[in-house]
């Protein structure tokens, strides 16, 4: 198992906005070591429900928060980078993943979410396929022709590994395919069978050779052998479920193009069924879990797709999945073992995180040894709300509890069973200092969380700093990863991210240089120096979420850095708004006087309580001074438009009233992937206001300020002319 994590299992629904900026932190880190583990390694440390569940519960969270969305975001990522030893294909169209459902009202809401976006009303027909989802390896076949040219794994989503040589050698592929479109890119999932896997098994321990720890991990690995005879050995199959790059289309429906599938030679799933709604679909859900035991095969859920292609074209994606396709997973399983200790681990903001040390027991084929906690009120069995929770029962060392394994990184304590509990058992007394550096930890009214206030001074706050500051959705340099960091920060060398690029003129030379500490040599340490030198020149709001400013996620990144352009201009507006009110309770005739707060709130998806976090950070002299030594050793790029050569590119776009045409997400969509920034007030800086019906103020307003204003075919008309 990896190390504890921090995560909050408070519902969604309850979370502070402190407190889920505090998660998805936590998520961001432990999904990006399960990537590489599962993905690159072929030895998943987390299940395929436990690893889903929990992207599910990020991309809630995010959905709340959208403002909290970091850069190195699960919900942005697809598998990991390809391993090394095998040649890279980027494929054309990228692999992506899919967002996970969990219970029936997850199924209802994705067909609302749908018929929302789409602007179709609960009455239009909306039909759906519905198919088991393989628990397998992904692959992409690309033909040309008819000719199978090459198969590529997925790897991260663009980039797969090369592994035609072992692909050609899987009796489910066909080498040719007769009457194909010129260019067809085939979609699957690699697999074994329950009655090849234990015979593989069986081979393998008769011949002291690794056996497998289940079907799925046992396809990885052959299918990513370097050595294709050894593929060719073991029995793989394979189900085409999908497409990428096309010349010409299949169908015009999902399952019309899954039928022309089978009929060009591929082996597809004769439980892939049409529903005609959400009722339909968790029926055929309850069809195929019944079967599940039997089908010889493991699966762990069943794929929705909406039926119609034209519809899938216009719901686009979001970064990672489609909006037109979830993934409804098979429940959790639970189990019981005992408490022997409560650790405090501290993160990044500060926040002090309960951790349970469990008796190892096995659930669900993975051996469990820690829990989340989530606070103090949990452990006391209090809910976000003040109310119980467990029927208020609370947590102690040497309890039996009923572990649940669901969508976090590690199992949560769902129950305590009270007649095994010792009779010396104690309540848990919750730490009010930090254990790192024993500053007072304090928990601000609303907050689920009790912080150090050491800031700086505490060494686990600038640990979780500098590994966000290095995180692949920060800065993220080769070769600087966590355990670096850690490393570097306990010989002094690193003590916050300006100095990691002082490295190379303090410990390139001389006689304490990096080429001579244990694990490096000349080679990696130039390499790294090299990496970090790539890394000067960074884009803002890359360096904007590198800072670690709590509740700065990667969408509000994005929005600062549209609007800010650099950092100069954010930080005299930072530095105004601080000097004004809090305006956390004053009225909006106050918010208008307030310069600095207007033009940081007129910003779409940017809100108080981020606000608030900037003025902490930017009137903290000692944060503040950082910041000024990690701009000396950068070269600040502005954020790249989306597309530069349109009529709307650099504009600030401001919509109001009701569309009719397209929903109000659509046409934000659009017009930031037109390179427009959309804002959320009219001001003097807006460029342009698209009222519809209904307009009031801001129509009023944009009037006022001579700032022009289209109707919503007159904004339609302007960008198809994009």
């Amino acid at each position: 198992m990896t190390d504890a994590p921090k995560p909050n299992d408070t519902a969604v629904d309850a979370l502070s906005e402190k407190h889920a900026g505090q998660e998805l932190a936590r998520l961001a880190e432990v999904l990006a070591r399960a990537n590489d583990a599962y993905h690159t390694q072929d030895a998943p440390d987390l299940t395929d429900a436990e690893y889903d569940a929990l992207k599910r519960r990020n991309t809630k969270i995010e959905t709340r928060f959208p403002h909290l969305k970091r850069s190195d975001s699960p919900s942005d990522q697809v598998g990991a980078v390809a391993a090394a030893g095998f040649q890279k294909i980027t494929h054309a169209v990228a692999m992506l993943s899919l967002w996970n459902a969990f219970t029936d009202d997850d199924v209802v809401e994705f067909d609302r979410a749908i018929r929302k976006y789409l602007g179709l009303s609960a009455i239009t027909e909306l039909t759906y396929t519905a198919e088991p989802k393989i628990d397998g390896l992904s692959l992409s076949l690309r033909y040309e022709n008819g000719a199978l040219v090459h198969a590529a794994t997925r790897g991260d989503g663009a980039t797969g590994e090369n592994v035609t040589t072992n692909a050609r050698t899987i009796a489910d592929i066909p080498e040719e395919l007769a009457g194909a479109p010129d260019l067809l890119e085939v979609r699957g999932e690699v697999y074994m069978s329950h009655v090849d896997f234990e015979a593989l098994n069986t081979r393998q321990a008769e011949a002291g050779d690794k056996t497998f720890a289940n079907p799925r991990n046992a396809a990885a690995g052959s299918l990513r052998q370097l050595d294709a005879t050894i593929t060719a050995a073991r029995p793989l199959r394979f189900f085409a479920y999908a497409w990428g790059a096309l010349s010409q289309p299949l169908s015009d429906t999902q399952l019309g193009a899954i039928d022309r599938l089978a009929e060009l030679g591929f082996q597809t799933n004769p439980l892939t069924a049409l529903c005609d709604g959400p009722d339909a679909m968790v029926a055929h859900f309850r069809k195929i879990e019944a079967q599940r035991a039997t089908l010889g095969y493991d699966i762990d859920g069943v794929v929705y797709k909406v039926n119609d292609l034209a519809w899938q074209s216009r719901l686009g994606f979001r970064s990672t999945t489609p909006r037109w396709a979830i993934a409804h997973k098979f429940p959790a399983e639970l189990a019981w073992t005992r408490l022997d200790g409560i650790d405090i681990q501290v993160g990044r903001t500060g926040a002090l995180s309960p951790v349970a040390r469990l008796h190892p027991v096995t659930v669900g084929g993975v051996v469990v040894s820690n829990a989340t906690l989530h606070n103090e009120d949990y452990i006391a069995g209090r809910g976000a709300d003040g109310g119980t929770i467990r029927d208020g029962k609370d947590i102690r060392v040497g309890d039996w509890v009923q572990v649940y394994r669901a969508g976090d990184v590690i199992p949560k304590v769902a129950d305590i069973d009270l007649s095994k509990r010792p009779d010396a058992a104690q309540p848990y007394d919750f730490p009010e200092t930090c254990p790192q550096c024993d500053s007072p930890a304090v928990r601000e009214d609303g907050d689920a969380v009790r912080r150090c206030t050491g800031g700086l001074i505490c060494p686990a706050q600038a640990i979780e700093k500098l590994k966000h500051f290095v995180s692949r959705g920060a800065f993220d340099i080769e070769g600087l990863g966590a355990k670096q960091v850690e490393q570097f920060f306990t010989d002094g060398w690193v003590k916050e991210p300006a100095h990691i690029f002082t490295l190379n003129a303090r410990y390139g030379s001389g006689l304490q240089q990096l080429q001579n500490r244990e694990g490096w040599g000349q080679k990696s340490a130039n390499n790294l120096f090299q990496a970090i030198d790539d890394k000067r020149q960074i884009a803002f709001n890359r360096l904007l979420f590198g800072l670690g400013i709590r509740h700065l996620g990667e969408a509000a990144a994005k929005d600062l850095a549209r609007h800010f352009v650099d950092w100069a201009s954010l930080a005299q507006t930072v530095d105004l708004a601080a000097g004004e009110p809090a305006l956390k309770d004053t009225a909006k005739a106050a918010l208008d006087q307030s310069p600095g707060w207007q033009e940081l709130l007129s910003i779409d998806g940017v809100g108080r309580t981020l606000v608030h976090s900037l003025i902490a950070a930017f009137t903290n002299n000692e944060e503040r001074a950082s910041f000024d030594r990690l701009l000396k050793e950068l070269d600040v790029q502005p954020l790249e438009a989306a597309s530069a050569d349109t009529p709307v590119a650099g504009k600030t776009v401001v919509f109001t009233g009701s569309l009719e045409k397209m929903t109000r997400a659509e046409a934000k969509a659009r017009a930031e992937a037109l390179g427009a920034k959309v804002a959320g007030s009219v001001s003097a800086k807006t460029d342009l206001l698209v009222a519809g019906p209904g307009a009031g103020s801001k129509a009023k307003k944009a009037a006022e300020l001579g700032i022009e204003t289209l109707d919503e075919d007159g904004w339609l008309a302007l960008i198809n002319d994009a």
